[in-house]
Order: C-alpha cells, then structure tokens, then sequence
C-alpha cells in the first residue's frame, strides 16, 4: 500500500509533465522554438523557469541536509545562491538579452565573429553541463533505488530517457513549463515541510533556535563546525555569488523572452522564489536535525542528502515522503531537461550548425541538428554517470560553478564593457579560467583525503582549497586582460572600435546602430 502511495505520486508528476510536453510539441517546429521557445515566455513563466534551472537537487536536498548536520555554515552558502541574482540583474540580463541570441556563444560573436571564439566558448559550457548532469544523475539515482529499492544502473536510465524525451519532443517550450511546475511544486512541498515544523515548535522561531542551542549544542547556532578556514568559504562563496552569472543553462533563458525589460522582470521573480525558498530550508535543516537525529540523517546518507525525505516520513508518514520524494525527482528531471537543451545547443548550433557548416542549414536541418546534439549530450552523460555511482561527486557542481565564474563571466564582462578587449583575449579567458578550475580542483580536497571514502582518491591534498575560485577567477580576468594588451597591435582598431560601437548601442537598447542610421 505504501509502495502505490509513492508510484501513485511519481506517475501524477510524470503524467503532468509528459502531457505538457505533448502540448508542447505542437508549439515547436522552428530552431527558434526548440532552443528558446521562440521567445514567448512572460516574466513570471520566465521567473519560475529560472527557479526550476537553479534550484536543483543539491539545493533542495543539499542544503537542508547541510544545515542538519552543521547547523549555520549549512545555511551560510544559501545567501550566495540568493546575491549572485542581484550580478545577474545589474551586470548580465540585459545585455545578453540584447546582444544574444540562442547561445553564449553567440553573444560573444557578436563582437568577436571568429570560429575560434564560439569554440571555446561551445567547449567551456559542454564541460559545464557535463559536470553538472553527473551530479545530478547520481542524485537520481540514489533518490529512487532510495524510494523504490529500484538498481542504480536502471534509475539514471529511466531519468535519462525521461529527460531525452522532453527535450527531443518539446524543445525550450516543455523544458520551460517542466521547469515551471517543479518550481511551484518545490515552493509548496517546502512550505508545507517549514509549517509542519513551525507548528512543532508553537509557531515560535526563538523556540526552535533555543531549542537546538540547549539540546544540541550553541555551536550549531555559529559558524565553524565545517567551514574553519575562511579563505576557503570566500572563496567558495565568491563561485557561487559571481558563478550564477557564467551558467549557459542560465544564460540561455533570457533568450526565451520578448525583451530586455522582460528579462529583468525574470529575475526579480526568480530572486523572490529564490530568496523565498531558502529562508525555508532553515525550518527543514534545523527540523530535521532535532526530530530526525543527527546520527540517523548520517546513517542513510554521509552527506544528509535524505534529511528532508526523513523529516517528511516522522511529520506526515508515507505519504508525505512519497510526496517529498516526487518533488525531488521532479528537480532532478527539470534541471537536467534544462542541461540537455544547453549542451545540445553547444554541440548543434554552435559546433555544428555555426563552425561547421558556416551557418548555411534551414529551418528542418537546424531543429534535426539539435535534437541529434541531445541524443548525444544525454547519452554521454548516462554513460558516466553509471561509472560515477560510488564515487562523491556533489562537488561537481560547485566545480561548475567555479568554471562559470572564472572562464565564463570575465568574458562576457569584458565583451559588453571594455573597448579594448579583442578576440585573443576571448580566448585566453576561456581557456586560462576553464582549465585551472579543473587543474586546481583536481589538486583540492574534494579529489584527494587521507580518509578513504571523504574523496575520489585517498591522498594528501596538494591545494587545501575545496573550491579554487579565490584564485582562478583573478586569473581569468588577468589572462583575458593580458592576451588583449600583448596583441593590441594585430587589430584593426578603427573596425574593432565600430564593432564596439555597436554592441554597446545594442546591450543598452536591443537596437543596433545601422537601424538607427535608417
């Protein structure tokens, strides 16, 4: 009876989401609707889509679980999460919105039209999306051989198909609305979660943090019990603040939307939702660490990534873990939908479509291009997710945050606000802040412990930062700062300077110069 509470739950969401893929369907028949949803999207929808990419497993089942096991420096990173919205709102959503078109990619050679430029950049976010979907294809798996006592191997296969599907059938138009529902299920199922513990502790927040103060310890109530080194929490906090801002999934959502001001308008929902969601996590993580137990959270999950699930079965039963559970595999399938849709644009659009074959394809070819490109991000995904089940790979995506502040973000601040920047230094962007982000990881903590099953590999570490961004994102914006000055010479500096010209015209008002001069 239990188990048909949980299928019952996970075949409605499923349903919901499939038939909203079907209608979907109908809707996208041009490159323009597969990859950004032909542009039709409100501020709200737009909003809670971003929400949808954003807060993903690790953030929904991360950080409650976090807070549960060390209390404050568990919630600590959440602010990152919420101010890396405002860089997006001031800095980034305008421009890109402005300047773009499907792609990261393409914002860049707007300026820069170089092949060489829009491959590194295609490079750059395959390897972010790579990242990031191990993660949370692992997660998936682990939630439903956890729920449904289902092999690991055929849990990321079932997600994998899932998640093929809604982007092969409906493009940008299902993934949006996918994203959509989950956010708005994920926003209730945490509400609900936050009420039932409120009401545990008579409505009262002072009662709640006394009461983990007095029976678990004030240390819980102060940062150090993880984080000791302050270096390594700047430096994290600065990928998670500055990294939002170098995500493709995230950047290519200001595609779906009419105009600039719309753009903005997305954000301010998403900062809400965002902010909203977690001021919530508090009452979960706290929730679960009193009435579930520290050493129980522990003992399903090193990492208390079932915290929430376990809080959901002592406060409403089954069905409310069944629930809990949905909602979380409802993340998981929305934010790698959003994944898919980013990387096969890199691999159809930009690769194929743009360098290879010079941007000569019709209508027909450009949306069969990228539902191959899908097929084939989706496909390399599974495969190292299925090698990567043993292995701790949350740390994947602070990795990818860290690549999209370092490689991705001084590149897109240059292109929009320094004249003197040119396609050299493009490049050397890219490449300088990509690679030491994944040379200095794979030096860190995260790869390397003395302890056998706290890392990849047992060892000492050779950089006792857990996330290199306190030094790779200096060294981004150095190498593309560097490489501009040294080959300032090679440009054509009158044509560099009309290029410029026109893009800064184009980032503040969507209109270009020569439609000016007309």
């Amino acid at each position: 009876m239990d188990n048909l509470v949980t299928i019952g739950f996970f075949v409605g969401i499923v349903g919901l989401t499939l038939i909203v893929t079907y209608l979907a369907a109908k809707r996208t028949s041009s490159a323009s609707d597969f990859y950004t949803a032909g542009g039709g999207l409100t501020g709200w929808q737009n909003g809670f889509a971003i929400a949808g990419d954003y807060l993903s497993a690790a953030a929904f089942l991360g950080v409650s679980g976090a807070i549960a096991l060390t209390g404050f420096d568990g919630f600590f990173f959440s602010v990152g999460y919420v101010v890396a919205n405002l860089v997006l709102l001031y800095i980034i959503a305008e421009p890109m919105r402005n300047i773009g078109r499907y792609t990261l990619a393409d914002m860049l050679t707007a300026r820069f039209n170089e092949k060489r430029v829009r491959g590194v950049a295609a490079a750059s976010t395959i390897t972010i999306v790579i990242l990031y979907m191990i993660a949370q294809l692992v997660g998936a798996g682990a939630l439903i051989k956890l729920l449904f006592g289902i092999e690991y191997e055929i849990a990321v296969l079932i997600v994998g198909v899932m998640m093929t599907t809604y982007v092969l059938v409906g493009g940008m138009t299902a993934t949006s609305w996918v994203q959509i529902i989950k956010a708005g299920l994920l926003l209730f199922g945490t509400a609900l979660l936050a009420l039932l513990v409120f009401i545990k502790f008579d409505f009262n927040l002072m009662t709640m943090f006394d009461t983990i103060a007095s029976e678990h310890g004030e240390q819980y109530l102060n940062p150090g019990i993880k984080y000791t080194s302050s270096i390594d929490s700047v430096s994290m906090m600065m990928a998670l603040v500055l990294g939002t801002s170098g995500l493709p999934h995230i950047l290519m959502r200001f595609f779906t939307v009419k105009d600039a001001r719309t753009a903005r308008q997305s954000i301010n929902w998403t900062t809400w939702i965002t902010a909203i969601f977690f001021s919530l996590t508090i009452f979960l993580g706290f929730g679960a660490m009193h009435f579930v137990g520290i050493d129980d959270i522990v003992a399903q999950s090193p990492a208390g990534n079932t915290a929430a699930p376990l809080l959901a079965e002592i406060l409403g039963g089954n069905i409310l873990l069944s629930f809990i559970g949905a909602v979380a595999f409802a993340t998981i399938l929305a934010v790698v939908s959003g994944l898919v849709l980013t990387g096969a644009s890199a691999i159809s659009h930009d690769i194929y479509g743009e360098i290879i074959k010079d941007g000569k394809l019709t209508e027909k070819q450009q949306v069969i291009a990228a539902r191959i490109g899908s097929i084939s991000i989706a496909i390399l995904s599974i495969i190292l997710a299925l090698f990567a089940q043993s292995l701790n790979v949350s740390f994947l995506v602070s990795f990818a945050f860290c690549i999209g502040a370092s490689a991705n973000l001084p590149v897109i601040l240059y292109t929009i606000y320094w004249k003197k920047f040119n396609a050299n230094g493009a490049i050397a962007a890219m490449v300088v802040g990509l690679v030491s982000c994944l040379v200095l990881g794979a030096m860190g903590p995260n790869v390397w412990n003395p302890v056998e099953g706290k890392a990849i590999f047992v060892g000492t570490p050779l950089l006792p930062l857990a996330v290199p961004a306190i030094i790779t994102i200096p060294l981004g914006f150095f190498a593309g700062w560097l490489a501009s000055v040294l080959t300032a010479s090679k440009v054509d500096q009158k044509q560099a300077a009309e290029i410029y010209k026109e893009i800064r015209v184009k980032a503040n008002t969507g209109v270009s110069v020569s439609d000016v001069s007309h």
